[in-house]
C-alpha cells in the first residue's frame, strides 16, 4: 500500500526582483517588483512502505523543496500530498512522529552539548518512552559504533562521527518515513559506505521507507532499485535504476589493456572509440553486439585484458539533464 501519495504536485516562490544601484534600493522601498518562480510542476508519484527511492536531479531541479513539502516544511502552492494518511503542512503531532528529515548542510545537535545529551532533549520532545529509548539508543550506539563519542562536546566531533551521531539523533523516535538529503555530503569514502550500510539495515529491521537524494550515484546504486527523477521542476522519470541505464545508455563500456599502443583508428574499426590512453583504451559496444565485438577485438587486436562494463551512472544521468522533459519537448 502507498504510504506516500504525491498528485499533481506544485510548488511557486516569490522572488524579489530588486534594480541595480541605489535608485533601485530606495525603489524597492516603495513599490516591490516579484516574480513567480515555479520550483516543483505538476509532480506525481506513490511510495510503499518499505521502499528505498533515490530521488535524482541537478542542482536546483526541485529535489530538496518536495522533501520540504512532504516533510510539512513547506506549503505547496496546488496539488496534493499525503504522507500516512496526514497532510503533511497541517503538522499534527502524530504526522511529526512518525517522520524525520536528515540533511547533510544541517545539524539537529547542540554544538556546545554533548550527543548524549542531545539524545535525552530528544527523547522529551518526541515523548520517547524510557523503555523505548534504552532499547533504540543501544541498538543505535552499536549500529553506528557511537560509544567512544557519546559524551564528547559535539563541536569536538570530526565530520564522520557528528554525521552517525544526525542519524541516530534523528531516528530516536522510531520514524515509519526517512527524508535524507544528501546525508554522505563530506564525509570520506570509508564513512560514506558506513552510512549506506546503516541506512540499508535500518531499513532492512525495521520496513521503515527511505527518500534519498544524492549527489553521489554510489549511493543511490548502493540502496534504491527505484529512482526518481526530476529536472527544472517536473519528474522525467519514474523506474527501476538498471532500467534507466538500459534506455538511456545503449552501449556497454569495453575496457582494454592493450599489450603495445594502438591507433585510435584502428580501433574505431570495432566500435566507437570512447578514450585511448597509452596502452589503455575504452570502446562503445551496443548491448547486443558486445560478445560478438569482443571476440573480434581479441581476435585482431593485442590486448592484455578486457573488461566490460555499463555506462558510468554520472554520465547516464548528465546526458539525461541535459535533455528537455518529454513534456516541454513535445511542446
Amino acid at each position: 500500500m502507498s504510504i506516500i501519495h504525491v498528485d499533481h504536485l506544485c510548488k511557486d516562490y516569490q522572488v524579489h526582483q530588486k534594480e541595480p544601484g541605489l535608485a533601485g534600493s530606495l525603489r524597492s522601498f516603495v513599490r516591490r517588483k516579484y516574480q513567480i518562480v515555479p520550483a516543483v510542476k505538476d509532480v506525481s508519484f506513490d511510495i510503499a512502505q518499505g521502499e528505498i527511492v533515490g530521488f535524482l536531479g541537478p542542482n536546483g531541479a526541485g529535489k530538496t523543496t518536495t522533501l520540504k513539502v512532504l516533510s510539512g516544511l513547506l506549503y505547496p502552492t496546488s496539488g496534493k500530498a499525503s504522507v500516512l494518511g496526514f497532510t503533511p503542512h497541517e503538522r499534527k503531532a502524530a504526522f511529526l512522529k512518525s517522520i524525520t528529515m536528515v540533511m547533510g548542510q544541517k545539524q539537529q545537535l547542540a554544538w556546545d552539548m554533548t550527543p548524549g545529551d542531545s539524545f535525552l532533549v530528544n527523547q522529551a520532545i518526541y515523548d520517547v518512552s524510557d523503555e523505548d529509548f534504552r532499547s533504540r539508543l543501544g541498538e543505535l550506539t552499536e549500529m553506528l559504533e557511537l560509544q567512544p563519542v557519546l559524551n564528547k562536546p559535539v563541536r569536538k566531533l570530526s565530520l564522520g562521527e557528528r554525521m552517525k551521531c544526525e542519524l541516530a539523533v534523528a531516528l530516536l523516535h522510531g520514524p515509519k518515513i526517512l527524508f535524507l538529503d544528501e546525508p554522505t555530503i563530506g564525509l570520506d569514502v570509508n564513512m560514506q559506505q558506513a552510512v549506506r550500510r546503516f541506512v540499508a539495515d535500518y531499513n532492512a529491521r525495521t520496513g521503515a521507507a527511505v527518500i534519498l537524494t544524492s549527489h553521489y550515484m554510489a549511493d543511490v546504486e548502493a540502496l534504491a532499485e527505484r529512482v526518481l527523477v526530476i529536472d527544472g521542476g517536473r519528474l522525467v522519470f519514474d523506474g527501476n535504476l538498471s532500467a534507466l541505464v538500459a534506455e538511456r545508455a545503449p552501449n556497454k563500456v569495453l575496457k582494454l589493456q592493450l599489450a603495445h599502443p594502438v591507433s585510435p583508428e584502428r580501433l574505431a574499426v570495432f566500435a566507437p572509440v570512447r578514450m585511448v590512453e597509452g596502452l589503455t583504451a575504452e570502446l562503445l559496444a551496443p548491448r547486443g553486439n558486445v560478445a560478438a565485438i569482443a571476440a573480434r577485438i581479441l581476435n585482431d587486436v593485442p590486448v592484455a585484458d578486457i573488461a566490460i562494463e555499463d555506462m558510468p551512472i554520472e554520465e547516464v544521468m548528465g546526458q539525461l539533464f541535459q535533455r528537455k522533459p518529454v513534456a516541454e519537448a513535445a511542446k
